[in-house]
């Protein structure tokens, strides 16, 4: 329909413009004739190949509008986000005390208010855009048959119009960048402050529970004295559903982990990733007492896998699958020291050598914990954990780091930069960037 009345448009101009040629040579009507039509059709390729050329910059711009539209609901979609994080915390607030609450309500109600003013700004870029499209399509529609229009004055009105819209989106598309920064910082505050939370509802239990001892009550232990000890314990009680659950080792406190249930074991899961949705580049305490979400990406905690392992003997399964789809699986005894020795691990391979790729490499075992701010693995000139990202036993730099980065699929160059930052292992002298890992544990000695 648009390019109908374009066509009309232009052949309105040209019978205006063949009407308004003067006839200066009156002797010869013939020649005269044939002269003025030449002329008329040089006007229409010019005016066709203009309004060719302005149809182009249209179809263009509303291109560019459409992507800016798309963008726009990707940003809404992290506003969403966001504002339903920052309700959780709110709940999670309310739970704690008097002057905590008061504390963590102020800037509660301060990120309410910048996630307002955020939603306010979102909704006056799309009131803009709507009026810009509206702008556009009269445009292309053009104006109406009866209206004063020339090519010598609506032609470049046109040009100007779409100069300004143009202008108009990159403005728009600089807001938007600046959105998401804003976003990005709200989200590190957010982050922060669960730090915090978390940090605090620590402290908390703990200075109840030393209470408790204080006043001798044993209310405590009666109570939780039926929990069991790992996963394998729930099995060997009857159940078989995979989730969460509460479980409480020998001399530890109780802690919700995530189970595996099998055909013949229960298996306690102590890392998980898939999709890149939690952060891994975390520092000692935050790998010591685990961060993550049990039903997304976690690591539950150098304390509490220390905890698990100082029951028995224990076998560790490592599960990998590496961006092209193959999978690799490999068993290990396991056991994990305390923090006095940087909770160093030690493995064994369950099958004979051969049977499995090693994804551990043998010096593995014995070797130390290490993160950015304690480096403790074995390489004497180099950070391993700041040089690969995360938290991992590295020996020195090198077989394997299943909490690297999460790969993001990056340019050639930034690829060039920070491949070795991602998970990764390495198999027949090869990197494998790595698209999901699990590590679980159940006991050696497995009763059902």
């Amino acid at each position: 329909m648009k390019q109908a009345l374009l066509l009309l448009l232009l052949l309105t101009i040209l019978v205006l413009a063949a009407s308004a040629f003067p006839t200066e040579r009156r002797a010869q009507p013939g020649q005269e004739k044939h002269a003025s039509w030449d002329d008329v059709n040089v006007v229409a390729h010019g005016l066709l190949q203009l309004g060719q050329g302005l149809k182009e910059h249209v179809d263009k711009t509303k291109a560019q509008m459409r992507d800016v539209n798309a963008k726009l609901k990707a940003f809404n979609g992290t506003v969403a986000e966001l504002q339903k994080r920052q309700q959780e915390q709110e709940e999670a607030f309310k739970k704690t005390r008097g002057a905590e609450v008061a504390e963590r309500g102020t800037v509660a109600e301060e990120v309410r208010a910048e996630m307002e003013g955020v939603k306010q700004q979102s909704e006056d870029i799309n009131s803009r855009m709507d009026r810009l499209e509206e702008k556009v399509d009269q445009v292309l529609v053009g104006p109406k048959p009866d209206s004063n229009y020339s090519d010598h004055s609506g032609v470049p009105f046109m040009q100007r119009l779409l100069a300004a819209q143009n202008r108009r989106i990159d403005e728009l598309v600089e807001k938007i960048k600046q959105q998401q920064s804003k976003l990005e910082k709200q989200s590190v505050h957010l982050q922060a402050l669960q730090d915090k939370f978390a940090h605090k509802r620590v402290k908390s239990h703990r200075r109840r529970d030393e209470e408790t001892a204080l006043r001798g009550e044993a209310e405590h232990s009666k109570d939780t004295s039926d929990l069991p000890r790992d996963c394998h314990d729930l099995f060997a009680r009857g159940q078989r559903a995979s989730g969460v659950y509460t479980i409480q080792p020998e001399s530890s406190e109780p802690f919700n982990v995530l189970c595996e249930m099998t055909s013949d074991a229960g298996w306690t899961v102590i890392q998980k990733r898939r999709d890149g949705s939690q952060k891994f580049n975390q520092l000692w305490e935050s790998y010591k007492r685990g961060f993550g979400s049990l039903n997304g990406e976690f690591w539950l905690g150098l304390e509490n896998i220390r905890s698990l392992s100082t029951q028995g003997q224990y076998v560790l399964q490592v599960e990998l699958t590496d961006r092209a789809g193959e999978q690799q699986t490999t068993r290990y005894q396991f056991n994990l020291d305390g923090e006095d020795k940087e909770f160093a691990v030690h493995l064994e391979q369950e099958a004979p050598p051969g049977a499995q790729e090693d994804i551990f490499t043998t010096g593995a075992s014995g070797v130390s914990f290490s993160t950015v701010d304690r480096d403790n693995d074995l390489a004497a000139d180099a950070n391993c954990a700041e040089l690969l990202s995360g938290g991992w036993w590295f020996s020195s730099c090198g077989e394997s780091n299943l909490n690297g980065r999460y790969p993001r699929r990056p340019s050639e160059l930034r690829k060039r930069r920070h491949g070795r930052q991602e998970m990764f292992w390495t198999r027949k002298g090869q990197d494998k960037s790595l698209k999901t890992t699990l590590l679980k544990i159940t006991p050696t000695s497995r009763k059902q």
